[in-house]
């Protein structure tokens, strides 16, 4: 029974590492994002970031590739769903692409007040 459950854990994973590759092959905002994470990390390693710091720059950074990872979930099941222009899937689509701006705003200007405190 035991290792019924850890195989099915580990199954469970290996498709949660799929979904991330699959994101970053197909998704050329997420690695945007992710040559964002090296310029901030490369940032944050120079000024020498406190633990507190490097926290609140991390969470920044999950929230903003999570959102852009519901987002592409959220565009292709639109996608699936309606086949033909509907201005209502569009509207959803402008919704999570908007929950990713959001976040992409607010995690610059926490690196900016964090970086830019620095110096």
């Amino acid at each position: 029974m035991k290792n019924n459950f850890i195989s099915k854990e580990v199954r469970s994973f290996g498709y949660a590492l799929s979904g991330i590759a699959a994101c970053i092959k197909k998704d050329r905002h997420i690695r945007f994002h992710f040559i964002a994470v090296g310029i901030v990390s490369a940032a944050g390693i120079y000024l020498n970031l406190s633990l507190v710091e490097w926290c609140v720059i991390l969470l920044c950074i999950a929230a903003v590739i999570a959102a852009e990872m519901f987002n592409s979930a959220i565009e292709r099941l639109t996608d699936l769903i309606s086949k033909e222009h509907n201005p209502l899937a569009g509207e959803i689509k402008d919704i999570s692409a908007g929950a990713v701006l959001i976040c992409c705003v607010i995690s610059i200007l926490v690196a900016a007040i964090i970086l830019i405190g620095k110096l």
